[in-house]
C-alpha cells in the first residue's frame, strides 16, 4: 500500500459486510508511484493493486477466480483534518480486527492480511504525526496572524510617517506596504486548515527587523532631506551663475550693452545654438545702440560678388566692409524674436533707415543651408521706403546656387547675392558703383528710396531682439 504526507486528509472507512468485501476511507496516494499488484502464484492468488487518482478506489484486492474485490476508495471531499484524526485512530484498529477476521481460510495467499495489518499500523502512525504537527502548525498560524497584526500596524506608522516627511503620496491615501503578504498563495489541504506563505523580508527580521526598518527609513528620509536641500542651494547657485554666464558671454551685443559697456567695436558674442561664438561689430549709438551689425558697405574695398561658401561662412573685415554669413545670422534669428534696422547714405550724404520688427534667417530650421536660408521680414517702418517685404520667403541666391523664381539667375544677372524673388526690389550685396550708373539694377540699390540705378555709399544691416522682448 502507498503512503504520501502531501496526498489528501485521511477522513473515514466505512466497513461494509464481508459479503460486498469493500472499505471506503480517505487515504494517501503517491503521485509520483504507481505498482501493480502482487503476481498470483495460482488462479485464485488475491491480487493487490493501486489506482489512478480519479478511479475512486486507491487500492483493490482482488480474486481472479470469481472476481470479488476488496477497495479501498479515495474521499474527494474529506472533511476537516481535526475530526479525521481521532477517528481514524479508532478506525484502524477496526479494520485491523475486520481483515484479521475475514475469511482468509479461503484464501491462498495467506500472508496478505498481514501485511494489509503492517500498513495499517505504519498509517496510524503517521496519522499520529500528522496531529502533533497540525496542532504545532496552528500554534505557529495564531502567533504569525498576531506578529502580522503588528507589522501591517507598524508599516502603515511608518509609511504614514514617510509620506508626511517627504510631502510625496505613495498612493491615493498615502499607504504603502515594503512586503506584500501572499493571500493564501500555498495552503495545505493535507491538514484541511490556508496557511498563507507570508513574504521572506516580514518572515526573516521579526520585531527586531521591523525596527531596523523603521530606523533605516528614518535616515533614508533624514538623507532625502539633505539631499532636497542642496538640490535646492545648487538650483540658487546655477541660476545666480547663469546670469553670470549671460552676463560673461553674451549672446549678442544687446547683451554686450546690458552688461554695462557702451563704446562701439568688436565683440565676442555667443548664441545659444552656437556656443563656440564669433566676432561681430556692435553698434551702441544709433535708436538707443545693442545692435549687432550683419553687412555693412562703405568705400567698395571688399568684393561682394561671391559664392555660396563665402555667403554662408562671412568675408570682409568686421570694422569695415563685411557679411556676418549667413549661418552665423541664422544661430542668431533662428528663435525668432529680433529686429532689423538697414541704414544708408547716398553720395550726398542724404540718409535715410528702414526699420523691420520682425526678422529672422531660417527660422526653426533643422537643416538651414539645405532649406536655403530663407528670410522672414515684416512689420516695416523708417524713411527709405520698403524695399525688402516683397523677398520675405525666399531662398538666399548666389552665382554658383540658383534658388530664385526666375528663368536666369537673378545673382549672376545683377552681379549680387541676395533672396532674390523675380528678381528683386533691393540688391545691397550689389556691385559698388558709387551713386548712378548707367546699368541696369546691378549696383547696391534700395529701389524705394533711390530707384535701380543709383548705387548708394554707405549701408549698414544690423539685428538686436525685439524691444520688450
Amino acid at each position: 500500500m502507498l503512503m504520501s504526507r502531501s496526498a489528501d486528509v485521511l477522513h473515514s472507512v466505512e466497513i461494509p459486510s464481508i459479503k460486498d468485501q469493500t472499505f471506503n476511507h480517505c487515504s494517501f496516494h503517491d503521485p509520483c508511484s504507481n505498482r501493480g499488484g502482487v503476481s498470483p502464484s495460482s488462479s485464485s492468488t488475491p491480487v493487490i493493486s493501486t489506482n489512478p487518482r480519479d478511479s475512486g478506489a486507491l487500492v483493490s484486492v482482488s480474486r481472479v477466480t470469481d472476481g470479488e474485490p476488496i477497495s479501498i476508495f479515495l474521499d474527494p471531499n474529506c472533511p476537516d483534518y481535526s475530526e479525521s484524526f481521532l477517528r481514524w485512530e479508532a478506525l484502524q484498529s477496526s479494520l485491523l480486527h475486520k481483515l484479521t477476521n475475514h475469511n482468509s481460510d479461503n484464501w491462498q495467499d495467506t500472508g496478505l492480511a498481514p501485511r494489509l495489518a503492517e500498513e495499517l499500523k505504519a498509517l496510524a502512525g503517521h496519522a499520529h504525526h500528522l496531529r502533533l504537527e497540525a496542532d504545532s502548525l496552528k500554534r505557529g498560524q495564531a502567533v504569525l496572524e498576531q506578529r502580522l497584526d503588528e507589522l501591517q500596524s507598524e508599516q502603515r506608522h511608518i509609511m504614514q510617517s514617510v509620506c508626511l516627511l517627504t510631502a510625496v503620496s505613495l498612493s491615493a491615501d498615502c499607504r504603502c506596504y515594503l512586503c506584500y503578504l501572499s493571500p493564501c498563495v500555498t495552503c495545505l489541504p493535507v491538514l484541511a486548515v490556508s496557511l498563507c506563505y507570508l513574504s521572506p523580508c516580514v518572515l526573516s527580521g521579526g520585531q527586531s527587523g521591523v525596527s531596523k526598518l523603521s530606523a533605516g527609513f528614518t535616515d533614508s528620509v533624514l538623507g532625502l532631506q539633505r539631499e532636497t536641500e542642496s538640490l535646492r542651494r545648487l538650483t540658487i547657485e546655477l541660476k545666480k551663475d547663469s546670469n553670470n554666464r549671460a552676463v560673461q558671454r553674451p549672446r549678442d551685443c544687446s547683451d554686450v550693452m546690458a552688461s554695462g559697456v557702451s563704446e562701439e567695436g568688436v565683440y565676442s558674442v555667443f548664441p545659444k545654438h552656437d556656443p563656440d561664438g564669433f566676432m561681430v561689430y556692435c553698434d551702441m549709438s544709433t535708436d538707443g545702440g545693442g545692435w549687432t551689425v550683419i553687412q555693412r558697405r562703405e568705400d567698395g574695398s571688399v568684393n561682394f560678388f561671391r559664392d555660396w561658401k563665402a555667403y554662408r561662412d562671412g568675408f570682409g573685415k568686421t570694422t569695415g566692409e563685411h557679411w556676418l554669413g549667413l549661418q552665423r545670422i541664422y544661430s542668431l534669428t533662428r528663435s525668432g524674436g529680433y529686429e532689423l534696422r538697414i541704414d544708408m547714405a547716398d553720395f550726398d550724404n542724404a540718409t535715410a533707415f528702414a526699420l523691420y520688427g520682425d526678422f529672422s534667417v531660417g527660422r526653426d530650421s533643422v537643416n538651414p543651408e539645405e532649406d536655403g536660408y530663407p528670410l522672414a521680414v515684416d512689420q516695416y517702418s523708417g524713411t527709405a521706403g520698403d524695399s525688402l517685404l516683397k523677398h520675405s520667403g525666399m531662398q538666399f541666391t548666389t552665382k554658383d546656387r540658383d534658388q530664385d523664381q526666375s528663368e536666369n539667375n537673378c545673382a549672376a544677372y545683377y552681379q549680387g547675392a541676395w533672396w532674390y524673388r523675380n528678381c528683386h526690389t533691393s540688391n545691397l550685396n550689389g556691385q559698388y558703383l558709387k551713386g548712378g550708373h548707367a546699368s541696369y539694377a546691378d549696383g547696391v540699390e534700395w529701389s524705394s528710396w533711390t530707384g535701380w540705378q543709383y548705387s548708394l555709399r554707405f549701408t549698414e544691416m544690423k539685428i538686436r531682439p525685439k524691444q520688450g522682448s
